[in-house]
């Protein structure tokens, strides 16, 4: 029983010393300044009695005794330590006005990025670097980007993009805040008027250019239609000019022999007969054709006999 009342003591100092005693000791530690933890793209600037004793920006636990000296023991009651975040940030600026070279009035949007790149020029040359930036860039902008002509505004957003950022990046050094990359974003026509006028004139090309194409398409089709009837002409005519040769050298083949020329032009004669729709009367051979025609004719019911023809001394 004892042995499990002291491992039971034990636990429970041992529990109070992790959840409670630790914490205070790291707490007690680090208040005293025996030690600080900095991460990535994070600094920290030391001021006592108003002048800045030193910095650390290497990120990792660090001990700033051996950079402070006694100072690190009494710099958090009688100074203040500053937790500068040095992280790229983003900001965008909407629709900034400008004028055109044809004065017309034009809106451009302006993307950069910033970060701070001198803790101490950041904390003590200006009260709000962040928002000097911010003005600087909207400024440069209107200042170098008026004036320019319309197309190079549509078109050239690259050049206008470094022209921008080499106007502000000098001073924006001097406040330890420096400017990134910039990239004009947007370029817009701020006129409602001439929005719509733009459109219109849009909408009217494109219907010239619609009709402009199908004009273009008819007329192309005409011409292929035009060449191929003349082409099929030209054969056709080709065609025509060489059928008589071809005929009359058949029939001069075939007129080489009488009987073969005879049984031709006979079955040609019937076959022009039969494609005729005549009415054709077959007499027979050795008969007098005016008598049976009048042995045919009806009078009134009686066949009319012709008289016999008596011969001819």
């Amino acid at each position: 029983m004892n042995s499990l009342a002291e491992m039971g003591v034990g636990f429970l100092i041992g529990l109070f010393g992790m959840t409670i005693g630790v914490p205070l000791v790291l707490g007690f530690a680090k208040l005293f300044g025996l030690y600080v933890t900095i991460r990535e793209r994070e600094c920290l600037v030391f001021v006592l009695f108003g002048k800045v004793i030193g910095s650390i920006e290497e990120p990792g636990l660090h001990f700033p005794v051996t950079l402070l000296g006694w100072r690190a023991f009494i710099v958090r009651f009688f100074g203040k330590v500053h937790r500068v975040d040095m992280r790229v940030d983003q900001a965008y600026l909407r629709s900034q006005a400008v004028n055109s070279e044809e004065g017309a009035p034009m809106g451009i949007g302006v993307w950069y990025e910033m970060y701070v790149s001198d803790p101490v020029a950041y904390l003590f040359r200006n009260t709000d670097p962040r928002g000097s930036l911010g003005a600087n860039v909207s400024n440069a902008a209107v200042r170098c980007l008026s004036n320019l002509p319309l197309e190079a505004m549509m078109i050239d957003r690259h050049r206008m993009s470094l022209t921008v950022r080499n106007d502000v990046s000098p001073k924006s050094q001097e406040w330890g805040y420096r400017l990134g990359s910039v990239y004009i974003r947007k370029v817009h026509f701020r006129d409602v008027g001439m929005i719509r006028q733009i459109e219109e004139k849009v909408v009217n090309r494109l219907r010239q250019v619609t009709s402009a194409i199908k004009q273009d398409g008819a007329n192309q089709v005409n011409v292929i239609t035009s060449t191929a009837e003349r082409q099929a002409a030209v054969a056709f005519a080709q065609a025509r000019a060489l059928r008589p040769r071809i005929v009359g050298e058949a029939l001069r083949e075939i007129g080489r022999d009488p009987e073969i020329a005879n049984a031709l032009f006979q079955m040609l004669e019937t076959q022009g007969l039969l494609e005729g729709g005549t009415e054709i009367v077959l007499v027979p051979q050795n008969r007098s054709l005016q008598g049976d025609l009048l042995a045919a004719d009806p009078i009134k019911g009686r066949t009319v006999v012709p008289p016999p023809v008596s011969g001819v001394a």
